[in-house]
């Protein structure tokens, strides 16, 4: 009977993923500075050492969180690129998606680019999945050059936004409306057709 409840507590399904999921939600819940191993693994229900079967590292947690995020992100673009009409409308539609995405998952954001994970290097898996995001933006627009520029655009704006160096409108009303002002910004930008 004691092996049974020392199985029973010890199989968690798929581990990798719970601690993911736990830890995305302290990450947006409490800040990066509130994610560690240890509050991940009493998030997801398991012994402080389980992490350790799966994550070598916080860091390499932090790495695979990041990727995640990035996928998730450029699912987001792919499909607000998928609408038809003037490369303008296309740019407005993208940038407005990365900008809604960025004010969801603020804490988010500020992982998947910010200097937390100081060896990028280290996990080539994030630093493709990053170099893809220009690349799906230029795919969805038509145009590489112009997608690398719609892409330091509206993550510019985003970033300000979510650090409280630019305020429009968030502070009041929170970061809902960063897409609604990165469409505003872009149609400003981008007002004469690219055809």
């Amino acid at each position: 009977m004691a092996d049974e409840k020392k199985t029973a507590s010890y199989h968690h399904g798929d581990l990798a993923a719970a601690l993911c999921a736990a830890a995305r939600e302290i990450l947006e819940k409490d800040g990066l500075s509130a994610l560690s191993l240890r509050s991940v693994a009493r998030k997801a229900g398991v012994s402080h050492a389980a992490p350790y079967r799966h994550f070598a590292s916080r860091e390499a947690l932090l790495a695979e969180i990041a990727i995640q995020g990035i996928e998730q992100l450029r699912t987001e673009i792919a499909n607000a690129g998928s609408i038809e009409g003037l490369p303008t409308e296309r740019i407005v539609n993208i940038g407005s998606a990365y900008a809604d995405f960025a004010g969801r998952h603020a804490g988010l954001m500020k992982l998947m680019f910010g200097s937390e994970i100081l060896n990028r290097s280290d996990f080539p898996g994030l630093e493709e999945a990053t170099n893809l995001i220009p690349e799906e933006m230029g795919k969805a627009i038509g145009d590489q050059v112009l997608g690398l520029a719609v892409w330091g655009t509206v993550h510019g704006i985003a970033i300000l936004c979510i650090e409280n160096v630019l305020d429009l409108g968030q502070q009041k009303a929170g970061m809902n409306v960063l897409r609604s002002r990165a469409e505003i910004l872009l149609r400003s930008l981008f007002s004469q057709p690219l055809e």
